[in-house]
């Protein structure tokens, strides 16, 4: 009976120190392998400290199962026993690794490496690794060389005697030895090849920095030079081929696995440009033709092997270059670009478990050190450490980024990167994500430290400190600025003017004094509105700087909160509303328009925000009208009630505005809307409704006003163009035609008289000066042009189209549709003209060639002298004219026959004309995809320029923000016009068949 009792009390002991299957561990201490110290506690005690007792266990026994020998097995287990600072070594290794288990258990005598305790044992350095791989004859012999090195830093690392920095700089030193052996076995392989050269092994990346991960490529540069007497040609060609079977060596899987991938691709030209260079032809491409990243990257370069002296030669020319990027032309969109967040090529499910380009990432933070040290490190030698701590520390004690901040930021990162090297320990395999298996999640929080609830302490943790580096990330370039202009007491050293303008600029602010005044008027102070704007200012200029103008959104901003500042609903809004403050910088920085609609009226700023009061979904018609009449019937004159109405249209249009750019732009809580043809139709259709409801609420105010209740005579609006067809842009004027019918013992003449007064005054109340944007409406496609009455009674329309109707005519009644007015007079209106713009008989030859000749001529005569029609959004290849001229043509011909096509709007009769057959798919597509297109290049035109354009504009910031608005990023203009003149130029081709008939 003793035997169950017994096996329960062991049982209960080994899952109170941490072991998960302990009937495994049970049968595991009851081998031969353990027999003899299966019931000592200091092993348990030991065993339990681990990170995996289960796996410590398992490993121990496998190890001992491959001793040669009964005696070595019993060395083993008495130095176990009797040796602490081995104990914790082994069984810690053991219990974080089964990668170096499996060393272990192929190289048995290999644990005899942590036996040693001397103290230069505690923090080996170059020489001392190269000592432990120095009988290392061959790539197999190296690797187990490595291994038994790694081997002793893993062991310093998991007991706690090297902290994360140190463990991080011994494995840069072990793979300095490692590129040093790897190098002299080459050498040794090709003695002649040696003889001609000298070589140099510059180490980059996290090598450079001394900063390695347990499993990393190690990136290199190499710069050869002729030995004394040589052949510059052969002398390369001989150091191309030690460099390439250097990293053969390395890179190599052998019977002992392999080292780590060498990756020479940060060299000039990359994987295009020749392995190895002089240390001349390396400078000339540094001087002519390296981009903002490859000075950035030559931040951490370090000579470690070969030829030093030629190293050093190399790393102190090419330093100037380094410290004088921020210098540069293109300094500022290459910055922007670096800054923009690149995970598109994680896979969704992976983002969340990425620690080094995931959300509040390692990569978050070695970026924004590298960045302020390009910046500052021009003026201050003492911030060039290729080392990220070391680098912020420096950054810290010159005062250009808080100490705060820089002691939170060190702490994050050291959990990050803690986390990076255990993950990587385990299996010793490059990954960068944090596992999703409990028993491996355990594992992971048990090496950290984390002992109480492993799993839910490591989550906890892992999250609390990648949003301490989430928030930090911006908060490191502007806080600082902010300390340097608020003129408030601190203790710590400030950034000095010049150095904040040199961050501003390197930003992308163009005027930085100008800026530092602004951030001085907003966050100078002691009032609450002072420090709720400074808090709230680190993360604004952030996105100020994510735009094409970060001059204008802070600008815009000053001006925002000089008008509203010391309404308490304001800076709630922006303090507790999460969408608000990023939904404003967005819009304050995106161009001209709308900041100009809200500088109108402030207030509406309240629309950007998440309550009650906010929502950027546009209003329908029917809300909007209802609104509007409601604000008229309360008016005490015409003037009042149009004014009410244009105040409603340009709310709205603000509103509109500022959706249409939050979609494009993208920000944290919505994505960028993918559709573009969504927001097009958004865009038209809320554009739309708005002057439909406006015309509406301005013929009330004059009919009241001049008539009481009953005009003489019915009146209604037909929008024609864009208008009718619900696409309205930001700039386009409203074209319609005005019909009325005298009521009944109403004089015509009387009827008449009425109708031209409420016009006249409509067309004048809407464009009256004042705070609001005027309504331009256009009356010119009404019968007889300029030259005809301005309003016609429904009688006189249709005499006038029976006798005189041009084709021309016809082709603009496809988009005629009732906006305003009586509701009955606008539906005889349609039924009136439908059968000329869908004539039964379809449209004859002589008909379609005028039609063609009317197009030919228009593209001829009204494209502007000295604009290229390649990239006019209305008239050139691909343009809005060539797409809605095919539609409608179309239309014409086949609209009495396809109730699909008796549409106003343009993509909705594509898509009928694809629907029923009479273009394919592809051509439906092409077609498509240009209109939508040039329609949101004109919208983004007159939201940057705040006034109405068909083509690009040739100021190159406002050229920038068209191109942020359409999804481009810094750097991407040429590719923003490339891509237009080609979907232009398809859909030309698609056009010159459908309509041409070529």
């Amino acid at each position: 009976m003793t035997g169950p009792g017994r096996r329960s009390s062991t049982f209960t002991r080994l899952l109170r120190h941490g072991f998960t299957d302990a009937s495994g561990a049970e049968r595991l201490l009851d081998g031969a392998e353990l027999s003899p110290v299966r019931n000592d506690p200091v092993l348990l005690e030991a065993l339990g400290r681990t990170a995996d007792p289960d796996l410590a266990l398992h490993g121990l026994v496998r190890l001992l199962e491959a001793q040669p020998g009964a005696s070595a097995r019993r060395e083993l287990l008495d130095t176990v026993i009797a040796a602490k600072p081995l104990r914790d070594r082994l069984l810690g290794v053991l219990g974080a690794s089964a990668a170096l288990a499996d060393h272990l258990a192929r190289h048995p005598r290999d644990w005899e490496a942590l036996v040693t305790y001397e103290p230069r044992d505690l923090h080996p350095g170059v020489e001392e690794f190269e000592r432990g791989l120095a009988e290392a004859d061959d790539p197999v012999a190296l690797r187990i060389a490595y291994r038994r090195c790694l081997l002793s830093i893993a062991a310093r690392d998991v007991c706690g005697t090297t902290d994360l920095a140190e463990t991080a700089a011994e494995l840069a030193d072990l793979a300095t030895a490692t590129l040093r052996a790897a190098l002299a076995l080459a050498r040794a392989a090709a003695p002649d090849d040696a003889a001609l050269c000298r070589l140099a092994v510059i180490a980059m990346g996290k090598c450079g920095g001394r900063e390695l991960n347990y499993v990393s490529d190690v990136d290199v540069i190499f710069v050869g030079e002729a030995a004394d007497g040589a052949d510059e040609g052969k002398a390369l060609r001989a150091a191309t081929k030690l460099a390439a079977h250097m990293m053969r060596i390395c890179s190599e899987t052998t019977v002992e696995g392999s080292i780590w991938p060498v990756d020479a691709n940060l060299r000039p030209e990359g994987r295009n440009g020749p392995l190895v260079r002089t240390l001349s032809s390396h400078l000339a491409y540094y001087q002519r033709w390296a981009k903002t990243w490859e000075f950035q990257a030559l931040l951490k370069a370090r000579p470690v092997a070969g030829d030093l002296a030629l190293g050093e030669e190399y790393v102190t020319a090419v330093a100037p270059l380094v410290w004088q990027a921020a210098e540069r032309e293109n300094f500022v969109p290459d910055v922007q670009k670096m800054r923009r967040r690149v995970v598109e090529n994680i896979p969704v499910a992976e983002v969340e478990r990425e620690l080094k380009l995931g959300p509040g990432g390692l990569r978050d933070v070695e970026f924004a050190v590298q960045l302020l040290q390009l910046v500052h490190g021009r003026a201050d030698a003492s911030l060039r450490s290729g080392t990220t701590l070391d680098a912020l520390r420096a950054l810290a004690a010159g005062g250009y980024v808080g100490r705060t901040d820089a002691v939170q930021l060190d702490e994050a990162y050291r959990f990050l990167r803690s986390m990076e090297h255990r993950i990587q320990l385990y299996r010793l395999r490059r990954t960068h994500l944090v596992p999703v298996v409990e028993g491996d999640q355990r594992r992971l929080g048990r090496s950290l430290g984390l002992r109480t609830d492993p799993v839910a302490e490591l989550n906890r943790e892992w999250k609390r400190h990648a949003a301490v580096v989430r928030r930090l990330h911006e908060k490191l370039f502007y806080r600082p600025l902010l300390d340097a202009v608020a003129q408030l007491p601190s203790g710590e050293t400030r950034l000095s003017t010049e150095a904040a303008r040199e961050r501003l600029v390197a930003l992308g602010y163009a005027d930085p004094a100008a800026a530092l005044r602004h951030l001085e008027a907003l966050a100078s102070g002691v009032t609450r509105k002072a420090a709720i704007q400074r808090t709230l200012l680190p993360v604004l200029l952030g996105w100020f700087a994510d735009s094409a103008d970060p001059d204008a959104g802070l600008l815009n901003f000053r001006k925002v909160s000089d008008a509203l500042g010391k309404t308490p609903w304001y800076l709630r809004l922006l303090r507790d509303e999460g969408a608000a403050a990023e939904n404003l910088a967005r819009v304050l920085s995106a161009g001209r328009l709308a900041p100009d609609l809200l500088m109108r009226a402030p207030e509406a700023v309240a629309l950007l925000g998440d309550g009650d009061a906010g929502g950027l979904a546009p209003r329908g018609r029917a809300h909007l009208e209802q609104e509007i009449l409601s604000a008229v019937g309360r008016a005490g004159s015409a003037v009042q009630g149009v004014t009410a109405a244009r105040g409603v249209r340009r709310r709205e249009l603000f509103r509109t505005a500022a959706a249409d750019i939050v979609a494009s732009y993208g920000t944290e809580a919505q994505p960028v809307e993918a559709d573009r043809g969504t927001l097009v139709d958004l865009v038209g259709g809320a554009v739309s409704d708005i002057t439909a409801a406006t015309l509406a609420g301005t013929l009330r105010a004059v009919v009241r006003e001049g008539w009481g209740d009953t005009l003489p005579t019915r009146f209604a609006i037909i929008g024609m163009g864009r208008f009718g067809g619900h696409e309205l842009g930001y700039g386009s004027d409203a074209d319609v035609l005005f019909v009325h019918e005298p009521r009944d013992g109403v004089d015509e003449h009387e009827a008449g008289r009425a109708a031209n007064s409420v016009v006249s005054e409509m067309r004048r109340l809407l464009q009256v000066p004042s705070a609001d944007p005027p309504l331009l409406v256009d009356a010119d496609l009404r019968p007889e042009g300029k030259s005809g009455p301005l309003v016609r009674t429904l009688k006189s329309y249709e005499a006038y189209y029976r006798r005189w109707s041009l084709g021309w005519e016809s082709q603009a009644l496809l988009r005629a549709e009732p906006v305003a007015g009586d509701e009955e007079l606008g539906r005889r209106f349609v039924e009136l003209i439908d059968p000329l713009r869908y004539p039964r008989a379809g449209l004859g030859d002589d008909a379609v060639r005028e039609i063609r000749r009317l197009k030919a001529r228009m593209e001829s005569e009204r494209m502007p002298r000295g604009a290229d029609p390649k990239l006019h959004t209305k008239l050139g290849p691909g343009g809005l004219s060539d797409v809605e001229w095919t539609v409608q043509l179309l239309q014409l011909r086949y609209g009495a026959e396809e109730a699909g096509l008796r549409t106003t709007r343009t993509r909705g009769a594509l898509a009928a004309a694809r629907a029923c057959g009479l273009l394919s798919e592809e051509d439906a597509a092409t077609l498509d995809e240009a209109w939508v297109l040039a329609t949101r290049v004109r919208n983004a035109v007159m939201l940057v320029r705040g006034r109405a354009g068909d083509t690009f504009p040739s100021d190159p910031r406002e050229l920038a923000a068209v191109g942020r608005y359409l999804g481009y990023g810094p750097g991407h203009v040429g590719d923003m016009l490339d891509d237009y003149r080609r979907t232009g130029r398809r859909a030309r081709g698609v056009v010159d068949t459908l309509f041409y008939g070529a």
